[in-house]
């Protein structure tokens, strides 16, 4: 295939920007132009791997701190997904859009975000092919693959019944968030298209090709997903060769059994919470050593409170961290949890906002996890839920049969795959 110029646009935290990157580097390996047009707070991080960067404005004037802490309270009262798009995206749509036709200016297909609002209506305004793509089973919105369907086997006529039920309350959700798309069917009737879906909805998804940028083994296609949609599994950002484990931790590492493993991502680090300070004294109660991620710049743990075999790091990658740990706490986020199904070793998941309360449930229905509503987080209770995990048998084989899968897929090669193949049928 001769050489294409493709802009992938993303929006969130690294978890969102890094599956974009690794596709961005194998597309650009397989003899194709790749540019990322996001954020600023992203540039010197993408330059860095030699992609091109395109500035467009998603970053709000609240800092990540701020943004974190906030959504942390929001995620309370289950309203952080209408702060995001409403208070964070919205406002920035029009510059948005206009940075992004910018960035298309040339080239030969978009790739987007379910959150690039924007990217639907460049998609529809310029002509130019469209890919868009989803990193979490939820965002399909499926009435047949719901968080609140039994874990347990139930009849046909009771899923016949969930299924309705879950449908329901969708309808319910869908009437309720009719406003949060305003901004965009007005642009739309500025820029002379005709009206189009809801782009919360199924008006985020190409009409061609929708990349599920996720393993089977977390969700598998359903009756009403969208038709053109590909599964490819997770396009896991390693760059293995350049981030080895610190000296430090490698020590640490070696001094002793396999430790528990706390880690909250990059964004909901920064409003932990007694997160890690519980999670180490429960670590001790249960006899292991504790590796606590808490990232850089956070709220300063009260180290001198940290029991015995505990250390606590900025960051380490967890693709190098994980296959060494005796299990893994963390938030559920999409990122952090393909890593830990790869590792395959079983994990407690503390769900704090967006997808990741979904993501837990999905792990728990798959026999790898174990999951702690925040509030309910405390030493001892952390302690009982991670005792189930390390001293049941059950958790960590189902852990290594899923982490066996997970490594037998190539989410990046079969994401390039579909978009070379999408590309060719263009002409």
């Amino acid at each position: 295939m001769t050489n294409k110029r493709i802009v992938l646009t993303a929006y969130g935290s690294y978890g969102d920007i890094h599956p974009y990157m690794a596709i961005a580097l194998e597309l650009q390996a397989r003899g194709h132009h790749a540019v990322i047009a996001t954020s600023e707070l992203y540039r010197y991080k993408i330059e860095a791997e030699g992609i091109e960067f395109s500035p467009v404005r998603y970053d709000s004037p609240i800092d990540m701190q701020q943004d974190g802490e906030f959504i942390g309270i929001l995620s309370e009262f289950r309203r952080e997904s209408e702060y995001t798009i409403c208070y964070l995206l919205m406002p920035h749509l029009r510059a948005t859009y206009n940075a992004l036709v910018d960035a298309v200016r040339g080239a030969d297909l978009l790739l987007t975000h379910h959150l690039s609002f924007a990217g639907s209506l460049v998609a529809a305004k310029t002509g130019i092919p469209w890919v868009s793509t989803v990193l979490s089973p939820i965002l399909f919105m499926s009435a047949y693959d719901s968080q609140t369907l039994s874990t347990t086997t139930i009849s046909p006529y009771e899923q016949a019944l969930a299924v309705v039920a879950n449908d329901s309350r969708l309808r319910q959700f869908r009437w309720q968030t009719r406003l949060w798309s305003a901004p965009v069917r007005q642009l739309r009737r500025e820029l002379g298209l005709p009206p189009g879906d809801d782009p919360v909805f199924e008006g985020q998804h190409s009409p061609d090709l929708v990349l599920a940028l996720f393993s089977q083994v977390l969700a598998s296609p359903q009756p009403d997903w969208h038709s053109q949609t590909q599964v490819t599994g997770f396009p896991f950002y390693d760059r293995a060769k350049q981030e080895d484990l610190s000296d430090q931790l490698a020590q640490f590492l070696d001094a002793g059994s396999p430790p528990i493993v706390f880690t909250l991502g990059s964004l909901m680090v920064w409003t932990p919470g007694n997160f890690y300070l519980e999670g180490a004294i429960a670590a001790q109660q249960l006899g292991y050593r504790a590796v606590l991620l808490v990232g850089k710049g956070v709220p300063n743990l009260p180290l001198e409170q940290l029991p015995k075999g505990v250390i606590v790091l900025d960051y380490a990658p967890h693709s190098q961290i994980f296959p060494h740990a005796a299990a893994i706490v963390h938030h559920g986020g999409v990122g952090t949890t393909g890593q830990a199904l790869r590792a395959g070793r079983p994990m407690l998941v503390i769900p704090y906002a967006h997808d990741q309360p979904d993501n837990a449930m999905r792990l728990v229905r798959l026999g790898v996890a174990r999951t702690l509503a925040r509030h309910e987080y405390s030493a001892n209770t952390v302690a009982a839920e991670l005792k189930q995990l390390l001293f049941e048998p059950r958790y960590g084989i189902k852990a290594a049969e899923v982490g066996k899968l997970v490594h037998q897929e190539d989410g990046v090669a079969a994401a390039s795959d579909a978009i070379e193949r999408y590309l060719r049928s263009k002409g």
